[in-house]
Protein backbone atom coordinates (compact mmCIF):
# COMPACT_ATOMS: atom_id res chain seq x y z
CA UNK A 1 0.00 0.00 0.00
CA UNK A 2 1.44 3.44 -0.76
CA UNK A 3 1.97 5.72 1.74
CA UNK A 4 -0.96 7.98 0.28
CA UNK A 5 -3.36 5.31 0.16
CA UNK A 6 -2.66 4.36 3.69
CA UNK A 7 -2.84 8.18 4.64
CA UNK A 8 -6.02 8.17 2.86
CA UNK A 9 -7.32 5.06 4.71
CA UNK A 10 -6.05 6.55 8.30
CA UNK A 11 -7.86 9.46 7.48
CA UNK A 12 -10.94 7.69 6.89
CA UNK A 13 -10.78 6.07 9.73
CA UNK A 14 -10.51 9.18 12.01
CA UNK A 15 -13.14 10.34 10.01
CA UNK A 16 -15.69 7.32 11.44
CA UNK A 17 -14.43 7.61 14.91
CA UNK A 18 -14.74 11.44 15.55
CA UNK A 19 -16.92 13.12 17.82
CA UNK A 20 -16.95 15.80 15.25
CA UNK A 21 -19.38 16.10 12.19
CA UNK A 22 -17.61 15.52 8.69
CA UNK A 23 -19.37 16.32 5.76
CA UNK A 24 -18.83 17.69 2.09
CA UNK A 25 -21.15 19.64 0.29
CA UNK A 26 -21.58 20.87 -3.48
CA UNK A 27 -20.68 24.18 -3.75
CA UNK A 28 -24.14 25.81 -5.17
CA UNK A 29 -26.55 24.77 -2.98
CA UNK A 30 -24.97 22.75 -0.30
CA UNK A 31 -26.03 19.25 -0.77
CA UNK A 32 -24.97 16.20 1.67
CA UNK A 33 -22.71 14.39 -0.89
CA UNK A 34 -20.69 12.63 2.36
CA UNK A 35 -21.45 12.77 6.48
CA UNK A 36 -19.93 10.68 8.73
CA UNK A 37 -21.28 9.10 11.53
CA UNK A 38 -21.53 11.38 13.83
CA UNK A 39 -23.93 13.16 12.16
CA UNK A 40 -26.33 10.69 14.13
CA UNK A 41 -24.86 11.65 17.52
CA UNK A 42 -25.25 15.64 16.86
CA UNK A 43 -28.71 15.57 14.55
CA UNK A 44 -30.84 12.24 14.72
CA UNK A 45 -29.91 11.93 10.92
CA UNK A 46 -28.37 8.44 9.51
CA UNK A 47 -25.71 9.25 6.92
CA UNK A 48 -28.03 7.81 4.27
CA UNK A 49 -30.94 10.14 5.21
CA UNK A 50 -28.94 13.12 4.96
CA UNK A 51 -27.28 12.70 2.23
CA UNK A 52 -28.90 14.86 -0.84
CA UNK A 53 -30.33 17.04 1.92
CA UNK A 54 -29.35 20.54 1.52
CA UNK A 55 -27.35 22.51 4.36
CA UNK A 56 -29.49 25.76 3.43
CA UNK A 57 -33.00 23.85 4.23
CA UNK A 58 -31.77 22.83 7.75
CA UNK A 59 -30.24 26.23 9.14
CA UNK A 60 -32.37 28.37 11.35
CA UNK A 61 -34.10 31.11 9.42
CA UNK A 62 -32.35 33.43 11.40
CA UNK A 63 -28.77 32.05 10.86
CA UNK A 64 -28.91 31.37 7.27
CA UNK A 65 -28.26 35.11 5.43
CA UNK A 66 -25.59 35.58 8.25
CA UNK A 67 -23.67 32.58 6.18
CA UNK A 68 -24.75 33.58 2.94
CA UNK A 69 -23.36 37.25 3.41
CA UNK A 70 -20.45 36.57 5.61
CA UNK A 71 -22.04 38.28 8.93
CA UNK A 72 -19.73 39.19 12.03
CA UNK A 73 -20.91 35.79 13.03
CA UNK A 74 -18.66 33.74 10.22
CA UNK A 75 -14.66 34.16 11.01
CA UNK A 76 -12.35 34.07 7.86
CA UNK A 77 -9.17 33.21 8.83
CA UNK A 78 -6.19 31.85 5.95
CA UNK A 79 -9.03 30.08 3.82
CA UNK A 80 -11.01 28.53 6.77
CA UNK A 81 -14.38 30.13 7.15
CA UNK A 82 -15.59 29.10 10.83
CA UNK A 83 -19.49 30.04 11.71
CA UNK A 84 -21.38 29.36 14.87
CA UNK A 85 -25.13 28.89 14.11
CA UNK A 86 -28.59 26.88 14.62
CA UNK A 87 -29.32 23.39 12.45
CA UNK A 88 -32.52 21.68 12.60
CA UNK A 89 -32.43 18.01 13.74
CA UNK A 90 -34.22 15.23 12.77
CA UNK A 91 -36.91 15.95 15.91
CA UNK A 92 -37.48 19.63 14.38
CA UNK A 93 -35.34 21.43 17.35
CA UNK A 94 -32.71 23.13 16.85
CA UNK A 95 -29.16 22.66 18.08
CA UNK A 96 -26.01 25.08 18.10
CA UNK A 97 -23.21 24.19 15.76
CA UNK A 98 -19.53 25.50 15.40
CA UNK A 99 -18.59 24.79 11.77
CA UNK A 100 -14.96 25.22 9.69
CA UNK A 101 -15.40 24.84 6.22
CA UNK A 102 -12.91 25.21 3.23
CA UNK A 103 -13.50 24.51 -0.60
CA UNK A 104 -12.16 22.13 -2.36
CA UNK A 105 -10.60 23.49 -6.07
CA UNK A 106 -9.83 21.56 -9.13
CA UNK A 107 -6.00 22.29 -9.38
CA UNK A 108 -6.23 22.75 -13.08
CA UNK A 109 -9.40 24.71 -13.37
CA UNK A 110 -9.50 26.48 -9.88
CA UNK A 111 -13.55 25.96 -9.74
CA UNK A 112 -14.85 24.55 -6.38
CA UNK A 113 -15.14 20.73 -6.76
CA UNK A 114 -16.84 20.68 -2.94
CA UNK A 115 -16.67 22.18 0.57
CA UNK A 116 -15.90 20.29 3.50
CA UNK A 117 -16.66 21.31 6.48
CA UNK A 118 -16.18 19.81 10.47
CA UNK A 119 -18.83 20.49 12.78
CA UNK A 120 -19.11 20.26 16.44
CA UNK A 121 -21.97 20.50 19.11
CA UNK A 122 -21.65 24.18 20.50
CA UNK A 123 -24.63 24.28 22.68
CA UNK A 124 -22.94 24.14 25.96
CA UNK A 125 -20.35 27.15 24.88
CA UNK A 126 -23.58 29.08 23.54
CA UNK A 127 -25.67 28.63 26.58
CA UNK A 128 -22.45 29.41 28.81
CA UNK A 129 -21.60 32.42 26.60
CA UNK A 130 -25.46 33.82 27.08
CA UNK A 131 -25.30 33.29 30.80
CA UNK A 132 -22.14 35.19 30.78
CA UNK A 133 -23.47 37.87 28.70
CA UNK A 134 -26.61 37.95 30.81
CA UNK A 135 -24.39 38.43 34.11
CA UNK A 136 -22.24 40.85 32.85
CA UNK A 137 -25.40 42.74 32.12
CA UNK A 138 -26.19 42.40 35.96
CA UNK A 139 -22.79 43.37 37.11
CA UNK A 140 -22.77 46.70 35.35
CA UNK A 141 -26.47 47.47 35.78
CA UNK A 142 -26.76 46.38 39.68
CA UNK A 143 -26.53 49.49 42.17
CA UNK A 144 -24.02 47.25 44.55
CA UNK A 145 -21.01 48.00 44.57
CA UNK A 146 -18.98 44.69 42.50
CA UNK A 147 -14.80 44.50 42.75
CA UNK A 148 -13.03 41.47 41.55
CA UNK A 149 -9.51 41.03 43.32
CA UNK A 150 -6.77 39.13 42.63
CA UNK A 151 -5.17 36.90 45.24
CA UNK A 152 -2.12 39.47 45.75
CA UNK A 153 -5.36 41.71 46.89
CA UNK A 154 -4.96 43.85 44.15
CA UNK A 155 -8.26 44.92 41.88
CA UNK A 156 -9.03 43.57 38.99
CA UNK A 157 -12.37 44.98 38.00
CA UNK A 158 -14.76 47.45 38.94
CA UNK A 159 -18.28 47.21 37.78
CA UNK A 160 -20.09 51.11 36.76
CA UNK A 161 -21.81 51.18 40.18
CA UNK A 162 -18.28 50.90 41.77
CA UNK A 163 -16.05 53.49 39.71
CA UNK A 164 -18.69 55.83 40.02
CA UNK A 165 -18.97 55.61 44.21
CA UNK A 166 -15.36 55.01 44.37
CA UNK A 167 -14.55 58.10 41.96
CA UNK A 168 -12.80 56.05 39.85
CA UNK A 169 -14.23 56.52 36.48
CA UNK A 170 -11.22 58.50 34.97
CA UNK A 171 -8.47 56.17 36.58
CA UNK A 172 -6.66 53.49 35.41
CA UNK A 173 -7.90 50.89 38.94
CA UNK A 174 -5.72 47.58 37.21
CA UNK A 175 -2.79 48.21 39.46
CA UNK A 176 -4.83 49.90 42.62
CA UNK A 177 -4.66 47.81 46.02
CA UNK A 178 -7.46 47.17 47.65
CA UNK A 179 -6.40 48.82 50.87
CA UNK A 180 -6.86 51.90 48.70
CA UNK A 181 -9.96 51.52 48.66
CA UNK A 182 -11.32 50.34 52.28
CA UNK A 183 -10.06 52.22 55.40
CA UNK A 184 -7.65 50.09 58.37
CA UNK A 185 -10.17 48.87 60.36
CA UNK A 186 -11.92 47.06 57.19
CA UNK A 187 -8.26 45.61 55.60
CA UNK A 188 -8.33 43.97 59.12
CA UNK A 189 -11.60 42.20 59.11
CA UNK A 190 -10.89 41.15 55.90
CA UNK A 191 -7.40 40.03 56.25
CA UNK A 192 -8.36 38.03 60.16
CA UNK A 193 -11.25 37.03 59.37
CA UNK A 194 -12.86 38.02 56.18
CA UNK A 195 -10.52 35.81 53.48
CA UNK A 196 -10.02 32.92 55.88
CA UNK A 197 -13.70 32.08 56.53
CA UNK A 198 -14.42 32.36 52.87
CA UNK A 199 -11.84 30.17 52.22
CA UNK A 200 -13.20 27.55 54.45
CA UNK A 201 -16.97 28.26 53.65
CA UNK A 202 -17.00 30.00 50.27
CA UNK A 203 -17.96 33.10 51.24
CA UNK A 204 -18.16 35.75 53.82
CA UNK A 205 -20.30 38.43 55.25
CA UNK A 206 -19.77 41.56 57.26
CA UNK A 207 -20.43 45.86 57.26
CA UNK A 208 -17.45 47.45 57.11
CA UNK A 209 -15.73 51.08 55.87
CA UNK A 210 -14.87 51.49 51.95
CA UNK A 211 -13.43 54.94 51.03
CA UNK A 212 -13.93 57.10 47.91
CA UNK A 213 -12.33 60.06 46.13
CA UNK A 214 -12.06 63.36 48.58
CA UNK A 215 -12.04 61.22 51.92
CA UNK A 216 -15.27 60.32 51.42
CA UNK A 217 -16.11 57.19 53.56
CA UNK A 218 -18.99 54.48 52.38
CA UNK A 219 -20.60 52.03 54.92
CA UNK A 220 -21.47 49.03 53.25
CA UNK A 221 -22.80 45.37 54.01
CA UNK A 222 -19.95 43.77 52.29
CA UNK A 223 -20.22 39.60 50.45
CA UNK A 224 -16.90 38.51 50.23
CA UNK A 225 -16.89 34.97 47.63
CA UNK A 226 -13.68 33.12 46.84
CA UNK A 227 -13.37 31.37 43.39
CA UNK A 228 -11.67 28.25 42.67
CA UNK A 229 -10.47 26.92 39.21
CA UNK A 230 -11.77 23.10 38.27
CA UNK A 231 -8.89 21.89 40.29
CA UNK A 232 -10.12 23.24 43.53
CA UNK A 233 -7.32 26.14 43.67
CA UNK A 234 -8.58 29.65 44.63
CA UNK A 235 -8.41 31.76 41.38
CA UNK A 236 -9.58 35.28 42.93
CA UNK A 237 -12.14 36.95 45.26
CA UNK A 238 -15.11 38.95 44.46
CA UNK A 239 -16.57 41.75 47.10
CA UNK A 240 -20.51 42.57 46.85
CA UNK A 241 -20.98 45.86 48.63
CA UNK A 242 -24.15 47.08 49.23
CA UNK A 243 -24.22 50.93 50.42
CA UNK A 244 -25.52 51.36 53.55
CA UNK A 245 -25.19 55.25 53.67
CA UNK A 246 -29.05 55.84 53.38
CA UNK A 247 -29.78 53.38 55.84
CA UNK A 248 -27.55 54.63 58.38
CA UNK A 249 -28.79 58.24 57.79
CA UNK A 250 -32.01 56.39 58.46
CA UNK A 251 -31.74 54.89 61.49
CA UNK A 252 -29.62 57.76 62.91
CA UNK A 253 -33.13 59.66 62.12
CA UNK A 254 -34.77 57.30 63.96
CA UNK A 255 -32.71 57.39 66.80
CA UNK A 256 -32.91 60.94 67.29
CA UNK A 257 -36.95 60.85 66.40
CA UNK A 258 -37.42 58.16 69.51
CA UNK A 259 -34.99 60.24 71.61
CA UNK A 260 -37.36 63.42 70.89
CA UNK A 261 -40.29 61.22 71.75
CA UNK A 262 -38.77 59.08 74.69
CA UNK A 263 -38.40 63.03 75.75
CA UNK A 264 -41.56 63.69 75.49
CA UNK A 265 -42.54 60.85 77.29
CA UNK A 266 -40.60 61.84 80.01
CA UNK A 267 -42.43 65.41 80.14
CA UNK A 268 -45.57 63.55 80.51
CA UNK A 269 -44.99 61.74 82.90
CA UNK A 270 -43.24 64.38 84.93
CA UNK A 271 -46.74 66.33 84.09
CA UNK A 272 -48.70 63.57 85.73
CA UNK A 273 -46.69 64.17 88.78
CA UNK A 274 -46.45 67.73 89.09
CA UNK A 275 -49.49 68.27 91.25
CA UNK A 276 -47.66 65.83 93.80
CA UNK A 277 -44.16 67.42 93.57
CA UNK A 278 -45.43 70.85 93.40
CA UNK A 279 -46.96 69.99 97.34
CA UNK A 280 -44.03 68.06 98.02
CA UNK A 281 -41.87 71.34 96.98
CA UNK A 282 -44.08 73.76 98.87
CA UNK A 283 -43.65 72.16 102.36
CA UNK A 284 -39.94 73.09 102.47
CA UNK A 285 -40.23 76.40 100.87
CA UNK A 286 -43.09 76.96 103.39
CA UNK A 287 -40.84 76.13 106.26
CA UNK A 288 -38.26 78.31 105.30
CA UNK A 289 -40.71 81.33 105.17
CA UNK A 290 -41.82 80.38 108.58
CA UNK A 291 -38.14 80.18 110.26
CA UNK A 292 -37.07 83.04 108.37
CA UNK A 293 -39.89 84.84 109.72
CA UNK A 294 -39.84 83.86 113.19
CA UNK A 295 -36.03 85.42 113.05
CA UNK A 296 -37.43 88.62 111.52
CA UNK A 297 -40.57 89.02 114.05
CA UNK A 298 -38.51 87.92 117.39
CA UNK A 299 -34.66 89.89 116.43
CA UNK A 300 -36.70 93.10 114.86
CA UNK A 301 -35.40 96.07 116.22
CA UNK A 302 -32.66 94.51 118.21
CA UNK A 303 -29.28 96.37 118.10
CA UNK A 304 -27.71 93.09 118.33
CA UNK A 305 -28.51 89.85 117.06
CA UNK A 306 -26.26 86.61 118.71
CA UNK A 307 -25.71 83.37 116.53
CA UNK A 308 -26.96 80.80 119.66
CA UNK A 309 -30.35 82.84 118.83
CA UNK A 310 -30.58 82.37 115.04
CA UNK A 311 -28.02 79.19 114.73
CA UNK A 312 -31.11 76.23 114.70
CA UNK A 313 -33.52 78.20 112.68
CA UNK A 314 -30.54 79.12 109.99
CA UNK A 315 -29.42 75.05 109.89
CA UNK A 316 -33.05 74.52 109.70
CA UNK A 317 -33.33 76.73 106.92
CA UNK A 318 -30.66 75.44 104.90
CA UNK A 319 -31.32 72.01 105.33
CA UNK A 320 -35.07 72.05 104.29
CA UNK A 321 -33.75 74.21 101.58
CA UNK A 322 -31.26 71.40 100.11
CA UNK A 323 -34.27 69.29 100.58
CA UNK A 324 -35.94 71.21 98.20
CA UNK A 325 -33.18 71.70 95.96
CA UNK A 326 -32.69 67.72 95.87
CA UNK A 327 -36.14 67.31 94.53
CA UNK A 328 -35.76 70.12 92.10
CA UNK A 329 -32.36 68.77 90.74
CA UNK A 330 -33.97 65.18 90.09
CA UNK A 331 -36.93 66.26 88.14
CA UNK A 332 -34.29 68.21 86.01
CA UNK A 333 -32.19 65.40 85.88
CA UNK A 334 -35.10 63.52 84.61
CA UNK A 335 -36.95 65.67 82.33
CA UNK A 336 -33.59 66.26 80.75
CA UNK A 337 -32.76 65.78 77.06
CA UNK A 338 -29.39 63.62 76.74
CA UNK A 339 -27.81 60.99 75.24
CA UNK A 340 -28.29 57.50 76.71
CA UNK A 341 -25.16 56.52 78.77
CA UNK A 342 -24.93 52.85 79.30
CA UNK A 343 -23.44 51.94 82.84
CA UNK A 344 -23.40 49.74 85.72
CA UNK A 345 -25.76 50.12 87.78
CA UNK A 346 -27.27 49.30 91.43
CA UNK A 347 -30.63 48.96 91.06
CA UNK A 348 -32.28 49.12 94.37
CA UNK A 349 -30.79 52.17 94.53
CA UNK A 350 -32.07 53.53 91.19
CA UNK A 351 -35.68 52.24 92.16
CA UNK A 352 -35.53 53.81 95.36
CA UNK A 353 -34.60 57.28 94.13
CA UNK A 354 -37.54 56.99 92.04
CA UNK A 355 -39.90 56.11 94.77
CA UNK A 356 -38.69 59.09 96.59
CA UNK A 357 -40.63 61.00 93.41
CA UNK A 358 -43.50 58.82 93.79
CA UNK A 359 -44.06 58.80 96.96
CA UNK A 360 -45.88 62.04 97.24
CA UNK A 361 -48.47 60.69 94.75
CA UNK A 362 -48.80 58.08 96.43
CA UNK A 363 -49.99 59.40 99.40
CA UNK A 364 -52.15 61.84 97.42
CA UNK A 365 -54.16 58.36 96.34
CA UNK A 366 -53.92 56.59 99.37
CA UNK A 367 -51.28 54.11 98.33
CA UNK A 368 -48.61 52.95 100.22
CA UNK A 369 -45.31 52.04 98.32
CA UNK A 370 -43.04 49.10 99.12
CA UNK A 371 -39.83 47.53 97.98
CA UNK A 372 -38.07 44.52 98.71
CA UNK A 373 -35.29 43.39 97.13
CA UNK A 374 -32.93 40.23 97.44
CA UNK A 375 -29.69 40.65 99.57
CA UNK A 376 -26.14 41.54 97.40
CA UNK A 377 -28.06 42.09 94.19
CA UNK A 378 -25.59 42.60 91.21
CA UNK A 379 -25.44 45.73 89.39
CA UNK A 380 -27.57 45.64 85.85
CA UNK A 381 -26.84 47.27 82.89
CA UNK A 382 -28.50 50.26 80.98
CA UNK A 383 -29.00 53.96 80.75
CA UNK A 384 -29.95 55.45 84.32
CA UNK A 385 -32.46 58.10 82.78
CA UNK A 386 -33.69 55.50 80.67
CA UNK A 387 -34.60 53.02 83.31
CA UNK A 388 -36.12 55.49 85.57
CA UNK A 389 -38.34 56.24 82.53
CA UNK A 390 -39.83 52.62 82.68
CA UNK A 391 -39.77 52.80 86.51
CA UNK A 392 -41.75 56.09 86.37
CA UNK A 393 -44.33 55.16 83.73
CA UNK A 394 -44.61 51.81 85.71
CA UNK A 395 -45.15 53.71 89.20
CA UNK A 396 -47.32 56.58 88.20
CA UNK A 397 -49.87 53.53 86.44
CA UNK A 398 -49.70 51.31 89.36
CA UNK A 399 -50.46 54.52 91.21
CA UNK A 400 -53.14 55.29 89.35
CA UNK A 401 -54.81 52.06 89.10
CA UNK A 402 -54.73 51.88 92.62
CA UNK A 403 -55.81 54.88 94.25
CA UNK A 404 -58.49 54.75 96.66
CA UNK A 405 -61.10 57.00 98.56
CA UNK A 406 -60.04 58.16 102.10
CA UNK A 407 -61.26 55.37 103.79
CA UNK A 408 -59.57 52.57 102.29
CA UNK A 409 -55.63 51.90 101.68
CA UNK A 410 -53.62 50.16 98.68
CA UNK A 411 -50.06 49.08 98.56
CA UNK A 412 -47.90 49.38 95.12
CA UNK A 413 -45.10 46.59 95.80
CA UNK A 414 -42.37 46.92 93.85
CA UNK A 415 -39.40 43.73 93.96
CA UNK A 416 -35.93 42.86 92.88
CA UNK A 417 -35.14 39.12 92.28
CA UNK A 418 -32.18 37.47 90.62
CA UNK A 419 -33.62 35.80 87.59
CA UNK A 420 -31.98 32.86 85.80
CA UNK A 421 -28.23 33.16 85.88
CA UNK A 422 -27.77 36.82 83.65
CA UNK A 423 -30.56 38.53 84.98
CA UNK A 424 -32.38 40.57 87.52
CA UNK A 425 -36.35 40.45 87.56
CA UNK A 426 -38.38 43.56 88.81
CA UNK A 427 -41.88 43.33 89.25
CA UNK A 428 -44.55 45.88 90.18
CA UNK A 429 -47.86 44.62 91.77
CA UNK A 430 -50.37 47.11 91.83
CA UNK A 431 -54.03 46.68 93.90
CA UNK A 432 -56.55 48.29 91.07
CA UNK A 433 -59.01 46.51 89.43
CA UNK A 434 -56.63 44.57 87.10
CA UNK A 435 -56.29 44.49 83.11
CA UNK A 436 -59.66 43.61 81.23
CA UNK A 437 -58.46 40.15 78.57
CA UNK A 438 -59.24 42.55 75.61
CA UNK A 439 -56.76 45.17 76.07
CA UNK A 440 -54.26 42.71 77.18
CA UNK A 441 -53.22 42.16 73.49
CA UNK A 442 -52.95 45.96 72.74
CA UNK A 443 -51.47 46.88 76.17
CA UNK A 444 -48.04 48.02 74.54
CA UNK A 445 -49.08 49.28 71.48
CA UNK A 446 -48.60 53.11 70.75
CA UNK A 447 -51.02 54.93 71.03
CA UNK A 448 -53.68 52.85 73.17
CA UNK A 449 -54.57 53.95 76.68
CA UNK A 450 -56.81 52.46 79.24
CA UNK A 451 -56.75 55.87 80.44
CA UNK A 452 -59.23 58.69 79.35
CA UNK A 453 -57.02 61.49 78.95
CA UNK A 454 -53.73 58.93 78.28
CA UNK A 455 -51.40 59.42 75.02
CA UNK A 456 -50.89 55.63 74.81
CA UNK A 457 -46.98 56.29 74.30
CA UNK A 458 -45.50 55.27 78.40
CA UNK A 459 -45.74 51.38 78.44
CA UNK A 460 -45.34 51.58 74.47
CA UNK A 461 -41.65 53.40 75.00
CA UNK A 462 -41.28 51.66 78.28
CA UNK A 463 -41.21 48.09 76.36
CA UNK A 464 -39.04 49.36 73.68
CA UNK A 465 -36.24 50.73 76.36
CA UNK A 466 -36.32 47.78 78.57
CA UNK A 467 -35.81 45.42 74.74
CA UNK A 468 -33.22 48.05 73.61
CA UNK A 469 -31.39 46.86 76.90
CA UNK A 470 -31.66 43.32 75.92
CA UNK A 471 -34.40 42.63 78.45
CA UNK A 472 -38.29 41.85 78.31
CA UNK A 473 -41.55 43.92 79.32
CA UNK A 474 -44.86 41.80 80.14
CA UNK A 475 -47.61 42.24 82.06
CA UNK A 476 -50.01 39.88 83.98
CA UNK A 477 -53.03 39.68 86.08
CA UNK A 478 -52.91 38.86 89.45
CA UNK A 479 -54.65 35.89 90.87
CA UNK A 480 -55.69 37.57 94.01
CA UNK A 481 -56.37 40.73 92.14
CA UNK A 482 -54.57 44.00 90.85
CA UNK A 483 -51.85 43.58 88.11
CA UNK A 484 -48.31 42.90 87.43
CA UNK A 485 -45.98 44.19 85.23
CA UNK A 486 -42.29 42.51 85.02
CA UNK A 487 -39.19 43.12 83.03
CA UNK A 488 -35.87 41.55 83.40
CA UNK A 489 -32.09 43.42 82.65
CA UNK A 490 -28.90 42.03 81.88
CA UNK A 491 -26.68 41.79 84.83
CA UNK A 492 -23.66 43.91 84.14
CA UNK A 493 -20.03 41.73 83.46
Amino acid sequence: MTDDAERNRLLAEMAEQSTDMISRHTPEDWLFIYASPAVTHLLGYSVEEIVGLSAYDLYHPDDVEDFRLRAPTVNYDRGLYTHTYRFRCKDGHYTWLESTSRTIRDPTTNEIREILVVSRDATHRIKADKANRRLARVLESTQDLVIFVNLDLTVSHLNDAARKALKLEKTDYTALALSQIVDDTGMRQLVDDGIPLAKVAGHWLGELMMLGGKGNRIPVMLELLVHRSLHGDIEYFSLVAHDLTEKKAAEQQLKEYQADIDHASRLVTMGELASSLAHELNQPLSAIVNYLRGIERRFSGSASVSWANVEIPISRSIKTALKAGEIVHRMMDFTRKQEPVIAALNLPELIRDVMDLCDVMGVRHGVQLTFEADPDLPCVTGDRIQLEQVLMNLLVNAIEASKTTAEASATVHIGVTQYERRHLLVTINDDGPGINESDMPRLFDRFFSTKQSGLGMGLAISRSLVENLGGELWAENRPEGGARFSFTLNIAD
